[in-house]
């Protein structure tokens, strides 16, 4: 069995950082220890860079199957793991929508062919589809995804009593998009009448608002406070909804638990004059005090997960006026440096990134073996060059949209090798041919 010898690297693990050397036998981490020999080891030696854990990012579209002009599997997940993401959970509105079992497993098997991260899917929840929801296997799914507000097709449940159901008849994690459609609806209106379907894109946040985020996530956590089932909300976007959640008890006790994207914690409503539609999501970019909010609840504890929300549009589809152009953004390849930026500028520690990009979603979870450089653990590992400074750019781009919100910015850090499952998927700029990829399996 092939072993691979990581040598001179500094750790970051579980709060602490720390000198050590890797051997990794096949698929796993053999052995942690400083000064590690073996005669029969491919030597890696990472001369003093930073070595973390895979990041594992719990919210991302991949656009397979039905709109794999914008992305699909392999495109986006080879993008994922040159940004160090090593493990993925892909969302159910695709075309067809994943919200039957033989869809999931449709699915299953199409990343099994092609991706080169680490997956699973998350199941849909729909007004109708509940008796399917209960067969799903709890060890083999990551979760089910409820749209409680707008979005594509039937996916937005909007039915009290099945959504009740929903929350009463499944021990997985519950994840949700929360934001209140009638809300929302009526602010439109608003915008619509006084400027057609030209309405400027400054008014996207006040159109899906702070009070549309807020009714629906407060909704939905007081639902499952009745149930008592297990809630994450996705993509939180302002300030008002982090109280709502706590910081008092270990994640591993929490029965609510939240997320924030790279974007809501990186852009605000000022960008929108540059930027334009390209920063346009749902939930919306909001102010930077919102902002400000969000960074707060993240290092304070109320915030669990970093997660990227990648969901990519071609520069086309994205390029027109505000009723036109679609909401999302590439970002899977870009979180991790974003986030080791913020690093750098002193407002994140790295331990406090491993702990939010890679421990927690693997805790959140119960992903089996990940998520930690721990001995017995798969070898899913991240290389970081500090002070390394490098431009996104078009021609350093692996998105099959071809752009990135972050076009013209230079890095300070950067990823250099990626493992997946122990084989090198990455490195330094070049993919290899062979892919090593797994299933998530989970510990429930």
């Amino acid at each position: 069995m092939k072993r691979v010898l990581i040598k001179n690297a500094i750790a970051i693990n579980e709060g602490k950082q720390f000198e050590t050397d890797l051997l990794i036998k096949g698929d796993f981490i053999e052995k942690m220890a400083s000064d590690i020999s073996n005669d029969n080891a491919e030597v890696i030696d990472f001369k003093g860079n930073l070595l973390m854990p895979g990041v594992i990012d719990d919210q991302v579209h991949f656009r397979e199957p039905g709109l794999t002009h914008k992305g699909n599997i392999a495109t986006e997940s080879r993008a994922a793991v040159a940004g160090g993401i090593t493990s993925f959970m892909e969302q159910p509105n695709t075309n067809p929508q994943t919200t039957t079992i033989e869809k999931l497993e449709a699915k299953f098997s199409v990343a099994k062919e092609s991706s080169f991260a680490n997956y699973s899917f998350l199941f849909g929840g729909t007004n109708d589809n509940l008796e399917e929801l209960k067969k799903l296997d709890k060890k083999s799914c990551s979760g089910v995804k409820l749209f409680l507000g707008s979005s594509t097709g039937n996916m937005l449940v909007d039915n009290e009593k099945v959504l009740e159901q929903i929350f009463l008849n499944t021990e997985m994690v519950i994840s949700t998009h929360c934001e209140d459609e009638g809300t929302i609806r009526r602010n439109l209106a608003k915008y619509q009448e006084e400027f057609g379907d030209a309405i400027p894109i400054k008014y996207h946040p006040i159109i899906r608002s702070e009070e549309a985020c807020y009714l629906s996530s407060s909704k939905a956590i007081a639902l499952a406070k009745k149930t008592g089932a297990r809630l994450h909300v996705f993509h939180l976007s302002t300030g008002k909804e982090t109280a709502l959640f706590r910081n008092d008890i270990p994640l591993q006790d929490k029965k609510i638990t939240a997320e924030v994207c790279i974007h809501h914690l990186w852009f605000s409503d000022d960008d929108y004059d540059e930027k334009g539609t390209l920063i346009k999501w749902n939930p919306a970019v909001k102010t930077k005090d919102d902002r400000n909010q969000l960074w707060q609840a993240l290092l304070d504890g109320r915030i669990d997960v970093i997660a990227t929300d990648h969901a990519p549009h071609t520069i086309e589809e994205k390029d027109n006026i505000y009723s036109k152009a679609p909401s999302g953004g590439p970002l899977v390849q870009h979180a991790l440096p974003a986030m080791l930026q913020k690093h750098s500028e002193g407002l994140i520690t790295l331990e406090q990134i491993v702990q939010k990009m890679s421990h927690n979603p693997a805790l959140l979870f119960d992903i089996e073996k990940r998520g930690f450089i721990k001995e017995g653990f798969y070898a899913d590992l991240v290389e970081i060059a500090p002070k390394t400074k490098w431009e996104v750019k078009k021609d350093n781009i692996f998105y099959k949209c071809g752009w990135s919100p972050f076009e013209g910015l230079i890095f300070d850090n950067q990823v250099k090798r990626t493992l997946v499952n122990g084989h090198l998927a990455f490195n330094n700029g070049i993919f290899s041919k062979q892919r090593n990829a797994k299933r998530l399996t989970f510990d429930r």
